[in-house]
C-alpha cells in the first residue's frame, strides 16, 4: 500500500513537470523560421526536452575544434527507452549475425543527421520541431511509430560552421528580410560556413574521419549501427526538393533491398509533397559512389542511406527565385520537417524487413563473391602503414601482419599479376569480415562506374593513396600477428659520436627535425645516397654533426639524445664522418636545412579548403603554428619574417606574380599549388607555361540536347588517379616511392621548365584508375606537373597536383612536407 501511494505521489509530482515541455517557438521566443537560432539556445533547447521527458536521451559526444559541444538525441517510447542499453546491443548482435535476437521485438533504427553544411542552415531549425514532435507525440500515429523505431536525431553536425553562417547573416539581415537576391546578407564573406573550423567539408570525411567532428560521430555511429540514416542538405534556393532514389552511378556493392527501400521512402515521401502541390525530383544528379558521403558511408555498413536536399543556399529567412516565388525559411522548414516524419514512418511500417535486410548484409559479408578475397599492403614505409592501420581501426575493418606465404595477386603498381612473398610487417585484410564490403570499396583497385555524370572523385584505392605497394589476392589469407614489428633501434648514444643519423619517411621524422631545429640544432640533409658501417642510407637521410653544433650550443649532445628519446625516432649513431661509398659528411652533398618561417595566403582569391588543408596539417598533425595572411600582404612580405609562403589553390590577380618575384629573388621560397599557378603562367621571371594543347579540328556544337543536362564526358575528370614518375634524384621526392601516384581532378598540365627541375612527369602509360574522358586521357598523356626552379636566391616550387586532398592522401603530405622542410 505504501508504494502505490509513493507511487501515485512521485507521479502527481513529476506531471507538471512533463507538462511544461515547450515548443522552440515557446522555449526560443519567436516562431522557427523566423530568425536562425544560435548553436548554443539549439542545445539549450535539447538539453530542456531531456530533462522534461522521459522519451528522449541526451548524449553529448565531444565537441568541435572552437568548443562547440555535439549533441545526439535518442527518442523512442517508454518501454524502448527503458530498455534502451539492451536495444543497442541487441542491433549489434543482429549485425554479428545472431540469430537468437527476435526481429519481430527489436526496434528498428532511423539516424537523422542535420546540418552537415553550416551554411545549409534550415535543418537544425527543423531538427528541433522532429524533437518536439516525437517526444511530446500528440498525433496518435507518431505514438505508433516509436513502439517499434529508435530514433537518433543530431541536431547539427557542423556547429562551427553553422555558427559562422548564422553570426553573419544575423549581423547584417535588417528589421525585416530582404528577399532581393543581390542583397548582401544572402552573400556570405570568405571562407563561408560550409565547412568546418578547418574548412573541411565533413560530408566527405565519413570514411576518412580526418576531422575531430568525424571522428567523434563515427564512434557512435558504429556502436548504434542504425538500419537508416538520412543526411539532410540544401542546395541552390532555385532547385526544387530532392530524395531518394539515387541517381546513377550506383556503387555495384550496393544491395538490390538498398535500392528498393529507397523507392518505398522516395513514394512515401511524394505522397506528402503531392498533397501539398511542393515540386521535387529523384534520380538525379545525387549519385551513390565516392564512400565517404554521408548516404554511402552507410550504405556501405548496411543501411539506407539517403540524402535530401532542400533548395536554400544563400536563401537567408526569405529568397525571391528564378520563378518569382519566395521562398521563406519556415518553407524550408516544412519540407525537411515532412521528409523526416515520412522517413520514420517508412521505417516504422516495414521495421522487420528493414532488420532482416540488415542481417542478410553482414552475414553475406562473411562469405564474399568478389574476385578478390584478400587486399595484402607491402610493409615497406612504416610511419604511412600505421596511420593506414589507424585508418582502418576507426572504420572497424579488420587486419592483421605477416604470413609465410609466397602468393600471386594483382600488383596495383604494374597492374598485372605477380608472384610476391608475404613478410611479417606486411599488412593483410580479408574481405570475408563483418566491414567487407567496406573493406573492398576501400581496396578494390577500379570502382566500376556506371555513368560518367558523377557528382565526385571516381577513384581512391588506399594503396594508391598512401604510397604503398599492394596486391589484391583471390585467395583468402589470414595473418599471423595483430601488431606492426618496430624496427630494431640501435643504440643512440656514444660518448663521443660524429653524427646521428635520422630517417625520412614521414610526418614523425618531419616531427623530429622541428624539434631539433627549434632547440637551435643545425641538421643536414644528404642529397646522395651514401653507404657507411655497411649500411646504406638513402638521399633524404637527416644528419647531425656533434662538433658544428658544440660551437653554438656545448650541451648540445645532451639536447640531441635527449630529444631523439623523447620524439622516439629511429636514429644510428656513427663514429666517422668517412663513408664507404658515396661522399664523405664534409662534401657539400651534406647542406644545413633552413628552419622554415611559413605563412599561407588566404582570402576571397583563394580556395577555403586548400587554405584548411594546409592549416589542419600544420596545425592538428604536426602541431607547428603558422601565419596565415590575407593576400593583400603578399605586396609586403618581409624575408626576415616569412622566408617560405605557400600559395594555395585558387583563382589569383595577375599581380600577384609581380609582387612575389622580388621577395622570391631575394631568397623566399614560394610554393605554388594547383589553380594558384595560373597566376604565374607567362609572368617573368616565371618559367612555367601550360602544356600547348593539339588545335581542336571540330567546329560548332555537337552536344544532343536531350544530353543537356550532363557533363562533356570527352572532357571530363570527376576524380582520377595518375601514375606520376619521379626524378629521385630532387630533394621534393625524397621519402616517396619512385613512382607518385597523383589524384588529378583536373585537366591542368604544364610544359617542363627548359632551366629548371621537372620532378614529377606524365608519361603514356602514366593513367591507372578511375573516370576520364578522351580528349582530357590524351592532354595528360605527359607533361609536367611537379617542378622547381632558382630565381635569384630563391626557390619556385610548383605543385599541380592536390597533394593534401581531404587529408586522406597520405603520400602526397610527404611531397608537400619535402618542398616546405628540405632545401629544394
Amino acid at each position: 500500500m505504501k508504494k502505490a501511494l509513493l507511487i501515485f505521489w512521485l507521479s502527481f509530482i513529476c506531471l507538471p513537470l512533463f507538462a511544461q515541455l515547450q515548443t522552440p517557438d515557446a522555449f526560443l521566443g519567436y516562431e522557427l523560421g523566423t530568425h536562425f537560432t544560435s548553436h548554443q539556445k539549439v542545445v539549450d533547447y535539447f538539453k530542456d526536452v531531456a530533462a522534461k521527458s522521459a522519451k528522449v536521451k541526451l548524449q553529448s559526444y565531444g565537441k568541435t575544434y572552437e568548443g562547440r559541444e555535439l549533441l545526439l538525441a535518442v527518442v523512442s517510447d517508454a518501454n524502448n527507452m527503458d530498455k534502451l542499453e539492451q536495444v543497442k546491443a541487441n542491433n549489434q548482435a543482429v549485425s554479428n549475425g545472431d540469430k537468437r535476437i527476435d526481429l519481430n521485438k527489436q526496434p528498428v533504427i532511423v539516424w537523422l543527421s542535420y546540418n552537415v553544411h553550416g551554411n545549409e542552415a534550415n535543418s537544425t531549425e527543423t531538427a528541433m520541431k522532429v524533437l518536439y514532435t516525437l517526444v511530446a507525440a500528440k498525433d496518435d500515429k507518431v505514438k505508433a511509430w516509436l513502439k517499434n523505431t529508435v530514433v537518433i536525431i543530431d541536431p547539427c553536425l557542423n556547429p562551427d560552421g553553422r555558427e559562422r553562417y548564422v553570426s553573419y547573416f544575423n549581423s547584417v539581415v535588417g528589421t525585416e528580410p530582404n528577399p532581393d537576391p543581390s542583397a548582401r546578407e544572402h552573400y556570405e564573406p570568405w571562407p563561408g560556413g560550409r565547412t568546418n573550423h578547418y574548412y573541411f567539408d565533413l560530408n566527405r570525411d565519413w570514411a576518412w574521419q580526418s576531422q575531430i567532428e568525424s571522428e567523434q560521430r563515427l564512434k557512435q555511429y558504429h556502436q548504434w549501427l542504425p538500419q537508416i540514416h538520412v543526411d539532410f542538405h540544401e542546395q541552390g534556393y532555385n532547385e526544387p526538393y530532392y530524395f531518394a532514389p539515387a541517381a546513377e552511378p550506383i556503387h555495384q556493392a550496393v544491395t538490390p533491398w538498398q535500392r528498393q527501400f529507397q523507392v518505398i521512402v522516395g513514394r512515401n515521401n511524394a505522397k506528402y509533397f503531392d498533397e501539398n502541390g511542393w515540386q521535387y525530383f529523384t534520380k538525379e544528379r545525387f549519385d551513390l559512389l565516392y564512400p565517404s558521403y554521408g548516404d554511402t558511408y552507410p550504405l556501405y555498413n548496411g543501411a539506407i542511406g539517403m540524402t535530401y536536399e532542400q533548395g536554400g543556399i544563400r536563401a537567408g529567412l526569405a529568397v525571391i527565385t528564378a520563378d518569382g516565388d519566395t521562398l521563406t525559411l519556415k518553407d524550408r522548414i516544412a519540407h525537411h520537417f515532412t521528409t523526416s516524419l515520412s522517413t520514420i514512418e517508412t521505417a516504422s511500417a516495414h521495421a522487420e524487413k528493414l532488420l532482416t535486410e540488415f542481417r542478410k548484409f553482414f552475414e553475406q559479408s562473411l562469405v564474399p563473391t568478389l574476385p578478390y578475397k584478400t587486399y595484402v599492403v607491402k610493409g615497406q614505409n612504416i610511419s604511412r602503414l600505421r596511420k593506414l592501420a589507424d585508418l582502418l581501426a576507426k572504420n572497424k575493418i579488420a587486419f592483421a601482419f605477416g604470413a609465410d606465404k609466397t602468393l600471386n595477386g594483382y600488383s596495383y603498381e604494374t597492374q598485372k599479376p605477380e608472384t610476391f612473398k608475404v613478410e611479417r610487417n606486411d599488412m593483410i585484410i580479408n574481405v570475408a569480415q563483418k566491414q567487407g564490403v567496406l573493406a573492398n570499396i576501400l581496396f578494390e583497385p577500379h570502382t566500376a562506374v556506371s555513368d560518367s555524370n558523377t557528382y565526385d572523385i571516381t577513384a581512391w584505392a588506399l594503396p594508391y593513396a598512401y604510397g604503398l605497394k599492394a596486391y589484391a589476392v583471390k585467395e583468402s589469407l589470414s595473418g599471423t600477428f595483430s601488431f606492426i614489428e618496430d624496427p630494431k633501434k640501435p643504440g643512440s648514444s656514444m660518448a663521443k659520436p660524429y653524427a646521428w643519423v635520422l630517417s625520412w619517411n614521414g610526418i614523425e621524422d618531419v616531427k623530429v627535425l622541428m624539434a631539433l631545429q627549434e632547440q637551435g640544432i643545425k641538421v643536414r640533409m644528404a642529397e646522395e645516397g651514401f653507404t657507411i658501417g655497411g649500411v646504406a642510407y638513402k638521399a633524404g637521410t637527416l644528419l647531425i654533426y656533434r662538433a658544428e653544433n658544440e660551437k653554438k650550443q656545448p650541451n648540445s649532445q645532451t639536447i640531441v639524445e635527449k630529444t631523439l628519446v623523447q620524439m622516439n625516432a629511429e636514429v644510428k649513431v656513427l663514429a666517422s664522418g668517412f663513408v664507404e661509398k658515396g661522399k664523405d659528411f664534409g662534401s657539400s652533398v651534406y647542406p644545413l636545412l633552413a628552419m622554415p618561417k611559413i605563412a599561407v595566403l588566404a582570402g576571397q582569391e583563394v580556395s577555403s579548403q586548400s587554405v584548411g588543408e594546409i592549416w589542419h596539417l600544420f596545425e592538428q598533425q604536426l602541431n607547428m603554428p603558422i601565419s596565415i595572411l590575407n593576400v593583400s600582404s603578399a605586396a609586403n612580405l618581409d624575408i626576415n619574417k616569412v622566408n617560405t609562403l605557400i600559395v594555395a589553390d585558387g583563382y589569383y590577380s595577375d599581380k600577384l606574380a609581380d609582387q612575389l618575384a622580388p621577395w622570391v629573388s631575394a631568397g623566399g621560397k614560394l610554393i605554388l599549388m594547383e589553380d594558384a599557378i595560373a597566376a604565374f603562367v607567362g609572368k617573368k621571371p616565371f618559367q612555367i607555361k601550360r602544356k600547348e594543347e593539339k588545335p581542336n579540328e571540330a567546329k560548332g556544337n555537337s552536344v544532343i540536347y536531350g544530353n543537356r543536362g550532363h557533363d562533356d564526358f570527352s572532357n571530363s575528370i570527376p576524380g582520377a588517379i595518375y601514375n606520376l614518375y619521379l626524378d629521385t634524384t630532387h630533394p621534393l621526392s625524397f621519402g616517396a616511392a619512385k613512382n607518385y601516384y597523383s589524384l588529378k581532378t583536373d585537366a591542368n598540365v604544364y610544359q617542363p621548365l627548359e632551366n629548371g627541375y621537372n620532378i614529377g612527369v606524365l608519361k603514356a602509360d602514366s593513367y591507372m584508375a578511375g573516370v576520364v574522358g578522351a580528349k582530357v586521357k590524351d592532354k595528360l598523356s605527359s607533361g609536367m606537373l611537379l617542378a622547381s626552379e632558382n630565381i635569384g636566391k630563391g626557390t619556385v616550387v610548383y605543385i599541380a597536383a592536390p597533394v593534401l586532398f581531404r587529408s586522406f592522401w597520405e603520400s602526397g603530405k610527404q611531397i608537400f612536407l619535402n618542398s616546405v622542410f628540405l632545401g629544394i
